[in-house]
């Protein structure tokens, strides 16, 4: 130790975690003091693990994973990035072999507690790093923030600038050690006012910081230097005595406990991800430790490369003019340095004329950022990924570099368990495998397809995931939750009921369900619900095949839909057309949900859903395109005749009506590749209907009906096509509405036309293999028994 630490007993180095300021200051600290020992907050199990930090292959983010051997959804992490003053202080005790100890409460203690309801969090800006894997925040609401307190003495109502003012961008100066004495007596003053303010578990955890400090100083002397949260330093000033430390550690439960390392991410140290001490800008933090000189300059320089990516136009002097006005801000608003507020002020002004648009791109690319840690293979394997091998081995499903296509029959136990896995994957985003099309002719839900290729990237995929979970099933029901919590929109909920029934979640299940019901309680959207349905009520078909108990799902689907069933009508009236053309869409999907429904009798889904159907076809105020499709719809399902049908199509096309809300009905009968060319082939009263209306417009309002009409014929196969074509040119001109009743109907004659007719006998022939012989008699006029024959076959 220096000077400066000897005979005055363990250097305690009170840091905020993830702090740049602070992991310089400390850096600056022990090159000032030089240690004997480096004795850092975390879980001490670790100890066997913190020589992997000096492998080339450890890239920070990385964060410790400690979870219960046997219950691998029990677990908790510690991330810890380049800039945190714990990593840094482990380096820099590995670059010059000075033993480093973890001297925290054990894993092994925190874990279980945690299930006596102890809270792994602790306030913002010490305390324990851990964050509980899966758990909800459950921080008492009297609990003490300590800069918040300190920032509100100081005269400033935001802890975070106060704190970017005092810590992260100081520069340095002749005493390395004078932040930390300083922050330290703050520390203390704050300790004496409100004891341990509200964080009753650290009493426990500084009572065993304290005896492993002993333990060191037996060893070591006072060549010890302790970095923790600046919370914990008073209580590692006093002295109790070892048995009184030791009572209050007396009966601690205690789980056994495995740990690793593995790759993290900047954006899971964000706030945002529900880390205890997280931090808002990781990004932003990054930059200022990875850039100590000129971090302004060096900001809007990464700033403008990002924009230019983007094919944004920003030049040099957009970089320099930003950089004036930031540190002109910074002047102006009494602060040393530039900080983020000021940057992204004068980015927005500068580089973005005043729109916040383009600001949440540099907010997700830089201030967070996607930076991603990576872990040497010397590394323990990360729960999530034994799991993941332990099941691919049961299951025969090797992971292999080539794709190949797999083909699973539900029905079978094997088949099913795979079917699970791949599908729990893709919740977490690991794409192994990828739906495809069967080539085989089956229309069974039963059978799924799957095409299967094992990449590389792959591994670090598992390796992420591992935040929701330890296994594959626990991992999934995580994500899955917090997708339901997190969906943006209603049909969002009920797609991800659908990947959970698919995936076999039963305790995923009910949190989803509770929200789609919430959503769907909540949401007066018609649109959002027509959207919704169709996902649910897919999701009810998984029952009969996966075994799924589908009973509250069914209920909702039942409910979701007679919501629709009221408030279509109202919803459809005085729509212009995009909004009209969007609303038939809902209205194809939910048609073909209620296809799908279970109905349970004459009063069920599909009887409710045909009167909705005939009061949209016949209701004026509904927009013609609506009107149109609705009318299609019953009489393919066979609820209106086809003389009715001709008699709705007249009133839509009669002369009163207008040419764009004529051809927007014709569009919905006819239009969207549902079969509505050969509906015409083969009904000639829909199309003499149809050529009537057509000949009949203007040339000015023909001009501007084409583009629809070009749309709705266009959709229809060549064949299709050709064969209108011809049945209107050979059709008798003149044909007027009469055709409509039977008597004259352009392209079809009253009778059989036996020229036409026997004008297939030749083709006929060839294909059934009769020869010249047997056919002589049937030449001529047809009159024959064979014609007759041939003709009906025609």
């Amino acid at each position: 130790m220096s000077e400066r630490g000897r005979g005055q007993g363990p250097l305690l180095l009170g840091v905020r975690h993830h702090g740049p300021g602070s992991a310089r200051a400390v850096r600056a600290a022990l090159d000032a003091a030089g240690p004997s020992v480096v004795l850092v907050e975390g879980p001490p199990e670790a100890d066997a693990l913190v020589a992997l930090a000096a492998d080339e292959g450890m890239v920070p983010p990385v964060a410790l994973l400690a979870h219960v051997v046997d219950e691998p959804g029990r677990s908790a992490f510690w991330p810890l990035a380049e800039f945190s003053p714990e990593w840094v202080a482990i380096r820099w005790a590995l670059e010059r072999d000075v033993p480093v100890r973890f001297i925290d409460l054990p894993a092994a203690h925190s874990l279980a507690l945690r299930d006596q309801g102890a809270t792994p969090d602790d306030p913002e800006g010490d305390g324990e790093q851990g964050e509980d894997q899966g758990g909800e925040d459950s921080r008492e609401a009297m609990r003490v923030d300590p800069l918040a307190v300190l920032a509100e003495t100081a005269g400033h109502d935001d802890p975070e600038r106060w704190w970017e003012d005092v810590i992260e961008h100081r520069g340095a100066s002749g005493d390395a050690f004078a932040p930390f004495e300083a922050l330290g007596e703050a520390m203390g003053a704050l300790r004496e006012e409100y004891g341990d303010g509200g964080h009753e578990r650290d009493l426990v955890r500084e009572a065993y910081m304290r005896l492993q400090l002993r333990t060191a100083q037996k060893e070591f002397g006072d060549g010890v230097a302790v970095v923790c949260g600046a919370w914990h330093v008073p209580a590692l000033r006093v002295k109790p005595t070892v048995a009184a430390d030791r009572a209050v550690l007396k009966g601690l439960p205690k789980a056994k406990v495995d740990m690793t390392w593995v790759p993290w991410t900047h954006r899971r140290l964000a706030r945002a991800g529900g880390y205890g001490a997280g931090i808002d800008s990781p990004g932003w933090y990054g930059h200022l430790f990875s850039a100590p000189d000129r971090p302004v300059e060096r900001w809007m320089t990464k700033v403008a490369g990002l924009f230019r990516d983007e094919d944004r136009i920003v030049s040099s002097a957009h970089v320099i003019e930003a950089v004036r006005l930031a540190e002109t801000l910074a002047a102006m608003r009494g602060r040393p340095l530039a900080g983020l507020t000021e940057t992204t002020d004068a980015i927005r002004a500068v580089m973005c004329e005043g729109s916040d648009v383009p600001l949440s791109l540099v907010h997700d690319r830089l201030v967070v950022g996607d930076v991603l840690g990576e872990v040497p293979d010397a590394a323990p394997a990360v729960p999530l990924q034994r799991d993941l091998t332990r099941l691919q081995r049961s299951l025969r499903l090797k992971p292999e570099a080539l794709e190949r296509e797999l083909e699973l029959d539900l029905r079978r136990e094997t088949d099913a368990a795979r079917s699970r896995l791949l599908h729990r994957l893709r919740l977490l985003d690991v794409g192994w495998g990828e739906p495809a099309r069967s080539m085989r002719a089956s229309t069974g839900t039963f059978r799924e397809t799957w095409r299967l290729r094992w990449e590389p990237e792959l591994s670090v995929r598992v390796a992420e995931a591992g935040v929701w979970g330890t296994t594959v099933l626990s991992a999934a029901t995580a994500r899955a939750e917090a997708d339901a919590i997190g969906a943006p929109a209603l049909a969002d909920v009920t797609a991800l009921a659908e990947r959970c029934l698919l995936a076999e979640l039963p305790d995923a299940l009910p949190v989803v369900m509770r929200v789609l019901a919430d959503r769907a309680a909540m949401d007066a959207d018609v649109a959002h619900l027509a959207q919704a349905l169709p996902a649910l009520v897919r999701s009810l078909r998984y029952g009969d095949v996966r075994g799924t108990d589908t009973q509250a799902l069914s209920e909702v689907a039942a409910g979701l839909a007679e919501r629709v069933f009221v408030g279509l009508p109202p919803a459809c009236a005085g729509l212009d057309g995009d909004a009209a053309a969007e609303m038939r869409g809902h209205v194809d999907a939910v048609h073909a949900a209620v296809g799908l429904l279970e109905d349970d009798g004459t009063a069920g889904h599909r009887g409710r859903w045909h009167s909705v159907l005939r009061v949209l076809a016949v209701r004026d105020s509904v927009a013609g395109v609506i009107r149109g499709r609705c009318a299609r719809l019953l009489l393919d399902d066979g609820q209106l005749a086809e003389g009715e049908a001709a008699r709705l199509m007249g009133l839509a096309l009669s002369p009163g009506t207008g040419p764009a809300e004529a051809a927007a009905w014709i569009e919905g009968f006819v239009g969207g590749g549902s079969g509505g060319g050969l509906l015409l082939v083969h009904d000639e009263r829909l199309l003499a209907l149809v050529d009537d209306w057509l000949t009949g417009v203007s040339a000015d309002a023909f001009t501007d009906v084409l583009p629809l009409l070009r749309r709705t014929f266009s959709a229809y196969e060549s064949g299709v096509r050709r064969t209108l074509g011809e049945l209107v040119r050979r059709g008798p001109a003149g044909a007027g509405p009469t055709a409509a009743v039977g008597t004259a109907t352009p392209g079809f004659a009253p009778g059989l036309d036996q020229v036409r007719a026997d004008a297939v006998l030749p083709v006929l022939r060839l294909l059934l293999g009769t020869d010249d012989a047997d056919a002589g008699s049937d030449s001529g006029t047809g009159s024959g028994p064979g014609d007759n024959d041939l003709v009906g076959v025609a």
